[in-house]
């Protein structure tokens, strides 16, 4: 992405490239989930993996960081957006996965609160996010709610509503 001609200027944001279509089809989903199937199917040296994850991180951060502000990138998708834009994607991608992988495996959720802000800021907007304090939930408990993984019973769905809080309409 990066080694790609910058494509000019930005065409979406990131809450734009959230946007519903074929990305976000039950086709597409499925064929991501049989991708990730087949790959946890394969056997695996936990250690390298590890290696792995850590040599990736510490290269895309160092290449992202080496960027010019104002930097545009084409997604795998072919849409043009600023790379800050398309990192916080990713933060959202880590973020609300991250919360799968914590209660799959029975665990405390480990969001950073930054993390949990700026998911919550794209979600609902910077005019809004406050809004999501005045429910009263961890961030974690209302990113759940807000992407679908906890459903709202009907006190919280009334009180959301009075709020005037939308969600962002995720795959």
């Amino acid at each position: 992405m990066l080694d790609a001609p910058e494509p000019g200027e930005a065409e979406i944001s990131a809450v734009e490239y959230y946007r519903p279509d074929d990305r976000f089809s039950p086709q597409t989903n499925g064929k991501r989930i049989a991708l990730a199937q087949d790959r946890a199917a394969r056997p695996a040296d936990g250690a390298a993996r590890a290696e792995d994850f850590a040599a990736t991180w510490r290269r895309v951060d160092r290449l992202c960081r080496a960027q010019a502000g104002g930097r545009t990138v084409r997604t795998r998708h072919g849409d043009a957006m600023l790379l800050s834009e398309f990192v916080l994607t990713r933060v959202v991608e880590v973020a609300v996965h991250g919360l799968d992988l914590a209660d799959a495996l029975g665990r405390e959720a480990w969001l950073t609160p930054a993390a949990g802000d700026a998911v919550t800021e794209l979600l609902l907007g910077p005019e809004h996010a406050p809004a999501a304090d005045k429910l009263g939930w961890s961030r974690s408990h209302f990113l759940r709610k807000a992407t679908g993984r906890e459903p709202l019973d009907e006190a919280e769905a009334v009180q959301v509503e009075r709020l005037g809080i939308r969600w962002l309409a995720l795959g």
